[in-house]
Order: structure tokens, then C-alpha cells, then sequence
């Protein structure tokens, strides 16, 4: 098990790997106490050989991780993950950049008929015929030096990886799905996916009350508690809860005296720059007019739902996905189906793939020029 410590080793490998085809990628990660994933540990395999993989430490002194950059930049050799999103996220964020071409086996499983977010143990039983060592899983990998066991399980992640992206390439090019799966990855390699502005941050807040004074103070403490923990590096909600922030949205305090009857706010919270800040957020939120609230989105509120039609449109979802032997939920999700079933049609099971495979027939059941029948097991499209 060679592990990688200076920048010189990690380029020569990346130089070998570079002549390869693919290489299959993975990382281990700490976030519990941080805003931003703490990178640990990097594997990376590559088909050369049944030895070809390696561990790269990037916590190790002097090591530049560049050679790295340089071979994800490299477009002649596609970069496999297994449900890359926070992957991709912590190379967007150290370095700016996206593996590129991307592979995807996690998503590629779902459009091949492994079902729904497959895992990666499920993926090496059935297609590698093996099995993980997952004892290791819960460990704290900034910690050194790495025990053998934690590096067998961090390489496991990646040796198997081979095998696998091969044969769901084969599948995908078998099946003229190669396609499907490219549209799917463009959403991981675009930034706007993994960035969270704060004065955006509201929208991500769940609340039951809508009005226009509360939703101002929400956006204000909102954006707050964004901006605080994205300078100091620390989760969100280290700062204070998402009930918490209801709660001050709610009773408008004033003083660090109001602060100090909250029920949900953290200790830490109730004094210093934390509860400085929700104060002036509370202050700013009060000078908001009318003009100035937050638009929440209410277009599904005014959507009239078919509920027949949405139930119908399920049924032909099962029958769609079983059929093409694609995941339901990558196909189209719930609120897709109500939104297509109350007549909106900027939905994105209407689009792409989805709509080849669900879509169009769909929208003709919508329109009443086809029907649903039973025969036998299965369920079928009868034209009116």
C-alpha cells in the first residue's frame, strides 16, 4: 500500500496515470467541525496494473496537489468517482476546478437498473463479486499515521472502482444511454451547485410563515449566519440552528437581554460577534419596506393538482422505470409529477432523456390521447 507524501512522487504517478484511459478517484473527508470538508486522504487507481493504486496524503508537508489538477484538467483520460458530489465540491473549493471528462458510477447505476442511489458496497457485491471491509468507515482521517487497516479500506474504494466503471460503460454504451448519463453530470461540475451566497441563504430555510416582516428578519439572519461561519470556517450551525433562527425571526430581540430568554439559541450565541451580529440583522430587517421583502415562491401553492392525473401519472412512472429498468427517482420526482399533472410543463422530467423515456407519453396521457391498462403483470399504453 504506497502512500504519496511529496510532489515529485505524486507527478510521476499522475504522469503514469496520464496514459491510461481513466482513472477511478476517491477521498476521504472531515466536515463535523468545519464549513468547508477538511481534505484527508485521496486514492486514485488507474488500469495499468492490479497494483496501480495509490493513497496521496495531503496533509503531508510541501506536498503540492497540482499534478493532481493537471490530470483531472486532462481531457483524454475520464476521472471516475462513486457519488461524487461532495468529491467534486472539495476540489472546487481547494483549487477551483472539476475533473473533467467526469464518470459518475452511482448515477450511471441508476440508469443501468441498480435502483436508487445504489451504494458502492451493493455495486461491488453485484459487479465485482466481492466484498468491503467497512470497519473502518467512522474513523478520523486527519488523524496520522494511518493504521493498515484504514488504508486497505481508503484503497478498496477505488481498486474495485475499475471493474465496475467498466462494466457500466459497456452497459451504457450497449444501450445508448451514454448520453443520459453526461446530461446528469453537468449539474456536478457547475459551481452554482456546490455555492451558497449569502444572501441567498434564506431559501434554504424551511418555514411555515410567510409574511413579509418575518421573512425579511429570516433573510437577514440568514444571510448573517452564512457569511460568519463561511469566513470562520465553521458549520452553520455551530453558529445557531435553523429552529433557532426561526425563533429570533420570530420575537425580534432587541438586546443581548432578549437574546438571553431564547430557548433555542446556543450559549456561545448570546454573546460577542455572534449575537452582535444577529442583532444588526434584526435592525436591518426592521428597515425593510414593503418593496424590500423576500419574494417567496408560491407558485406551487397556486398550482390546481389533478389528483387523478397525478395518480395516474405515477402509475405510468412504475411502469416507465421498470420497463427502461431506470430508477423512478432519477427519472421524475413527486413534485414533478404534481407540477405536470397541474399543468406546468417547465418540469424536468419533460426534458432531455426523462422525456424520451417518460415524458412524451406523459404529456399524450395528460392530453387524454392515450390510456393506461392492465395486462397481465403489466401495465400498459392504449391509444384513445
Amino acid at each position: 500500500m504506497r502512500t504519496l507524501t511529496t510532489t515529485e512522487e505524486l507527478a510521476a504517478f499522475c504522469k503514469e496515470a496520464g496514459e491510461h484511459p481513466y482513472v477511478t478517484v476517491d477521498t476521504e473527508f472531515l466536515r463535523e467541525r468545519t464549513y468547508y470538508s477538511k481534505l484527508c486522504l485521496i486514492q486514485i487507481a488507474h488500469p495499468g496494473a492490479e497494483d496501480a493504486a495509490v493513497l496521496v496524503d495531503p496533509l503531508a508537508d510541501g506536498l503540492s496537489l497540482e499534478p493532481l489538477y493537471d490530470l483531472f484538467r486532462d481531457t483524454s483520460v475520464v476521472k471516475v468517482f462513486h457519488a461524487a458530489r461532495q468529491d467534486l465540491e472539495i476540489f472546487y473549493f481547494e483549487a477551483g476546478v472539476f475533473p473533467q471528462p467526469l464518470f459518475d458510477t452511482q448515477v450511471a447505476a441508476m440508469v443501468c437498473g441498480f435502483g436508487e442511489q445504489v451504494g458502492y458496497e451493493t455495486l461491488v457485491r453485484r459487479i465485482a463479486k466481492d466484498s468491503v471491509d467497512k470497519s473502518s468507515r467512522f474513523t478520523d482521517w486527519s488523524r496520522r499515521p494511518l493504521t493498515d487497516a484504514q488504508k486497505a479500506y481508503a484503497l478498496a474504494d477505488v481498486t474495485h472502482l475499475r471493474q465496475i466503471y467498466e462494466f457500466l460503460a459497456s452497459e451504457l454504451d450497449r444501450t445508448n444511454r451514454t448520453r443520459w448519463v453526461q446530461e446528469e453530470l453537468r449539474i456536478l461540475t457547475d459551481p452554482a451547485t456546490y455555492e451558497i451566497a449569502p444572501n441567498d441563504a434564506w431559501k434554504r430555510v424551511k418555514t411555515r410563515t410567510t409574511s413579509g416582516k418575518f421573512m425579511a428578519a429570516v433573510k437577514e439572519l440568514a444571510r448573517f449566519r452564512e457569511a460568519y461561519a463561511q469566513t470562520r470556517n465553521v458549520p452553520r450551525s455551530r453558529v445557531f440552528k435553523d429552529d433557532a433562527l426561526i425563533e429570533l425571526a420570530s420575537t425580534k430581540p432587541r438586546n443581548p437581554g432578549d437574546l438571553s430568554r431564547s430557548r433555542l439559541l446556543l450559549r456561545e450565541a448570546r454573546k460577542g460577534e455572534i449575537a452582535q451580529g444577529i442583532l444588526d440583522a434584526i435592525s436591518a430587517a426592521s428597515a425593510y419596506g414593503p418593496e424590500d421583502y423576500p419574494e417567496v415562491d408560491r407558485s406551487r401553492d397556486k398550482l390546481q393538482v389533478n389528483p387523478a392525473l397525478a395518480d395516474l401519472l405515477r402509475v405510468l412512472l412504475k411502469a416507465k422505470a421498470d420497463q427502461s429498468g431506470v430508477a423512478q427517482k432519477l427519472i421524475a420526482t413527486v413534485a414533478d409529477l404534481d407540477s405536470i399533472a397541474g399543468g406546468e410543463r417547465d418540469v424536468a422530467a419533460l426534458k432531455g432523456w426523462r422525456r424520451e423515456v417518460f415524458g412524451d407519453d406523459a404529456l399524450r396521457l395528460c392530453d387524454g390521447e392515450v390510456a393506461l391498462a392492465v395486462r397481465g403483470s403489466k401495465v400498459t399504453l392504449v391509444a384513445l
